[in-house]
């Protein structure tokens, strides 16, 4: 018998090495042989049929008490984690408290502190933006869900009253992250294609798959401000369709994500370690509200 590499039966198949090697590792292809740190694969080996999504599935709960608008479930969770870390990551004074209270009272509730106006409306546009990746979770990223996510999450902001901010739009001036230069405002649109055209390219995603992705994304930094939210949101969008484990960064693993971004083409192992953290705490949820992952 014949064996062929798995980069060999990747090109074959026209999906990653790393998908091959997964399929490896899972079982999921009869006569495959790891020898050394090298899959032998028997030459005309049947692409595995992808998995189906599991009816206890996280993207199927969502939707549905998303739809039923129940309060107290995973949904109402995500909705409050993912906001509230997601924001403040980007620098939001709302404490987890004052946003739960927003989620579930739609009121801001008794401080003695000042609060940003910004915050608030961008926690409520944030809300906002979680329906919406839940309800294209099947469909591909594209350019207008990337723009509708910024429009939506900056839409009544200080921001979208400064003519050059372009809310919902590209950005206008140049902007760094991490002390990173990142694509030039007349070159975004054509960067933002060539990152779709690659990514949706390739039927079979990996985690690295995503985490890659993620971090083009980034680097490109098609807005003024918000990027990383939209970013963010996107990266959970996917994790969802591609029946993977989300995830949520947390304050404490800030600095770590900021790292892995930085670092991600030297030492993919830094990014991948952080996220795989808090997708462990993320699987935390899942077995408390017995969602199968």
């Amino acid at each position: 018998m014949n064996y062929l590499t798995s980069s060999q039966i990747a090109e074959l198949w026209g999906i990653s090495d790393r998908s091959v090697r997964n399929y490896c590792a899972e079982g999921r292809i009869e006569g495959a042989k790891l020898i050394g740190k090298i899959w032998h694969i028997p030459e005309g080996s049947e692409k595995p049929v992808r998995k189906n999504v599991k009816e206890n599935s996280l993207a199927s709960r969502l939707k549905k008490e998303k739809s039923a608008k129940l309060k107290g479930g995973i949904y109402h969770k995500v909705q409050i984690e993912l906001t509230y870390n997601s924001n403040h990551i980007e620098g939001s004074r709302l404490t987890h408290e004052q946003t739960r209270y927003i989620y579930e009272t739609n009121t801001i509730g008794i401080t003695d502190e000042s609060v940003n106006v910004d915050d608030i409306v961008e926690t409520l546009n944030h809300f906002r933006c979680v329906d919406k990746i839940i309800d294209c979770i099947s469909k591909p990223v594209s350019e207008s869900l990337i723009k509708e996510l910024h429009f939506m999450l900056k839409s009544g902001t200080d921001d979208s009253r400064k003519e050059w901010f372009n809310v919902g739009e590209y950005k206008r001036f140049p902007n760094e992250v991490c002390g990173r230069e990142t694509t030039a405002p007349e070159k975004v649109a054509e960067e933002i294609c060539k990152l779709l055209e690659r990514y949706n390219g390739n039927t079979e995603k990996t985690f690295e798959d995503l985490l890659d992705f993620h971090v083009k994304f980034e680097r490109i930094h098609p807005f003024q401000d918000g990027n990383g939210r939209v970013g963010r949101l996107l990266l959970f969008k996917e994790c969802l369709k591609y029946n993977t484990v989300p995830f949520i960064i947390g304050d404490d693993l800030k600095m770590f994500y900021y790292r892995g971004l930085k670092e991600w083409d030297r030492e993919k192992g830094y990014l991948t370690d952080t996220c795989l953290t808090a997708q462990d705490r993320f699987k935390k949820y899942l077995d408390y509200f017995k969602i199968e992952y």
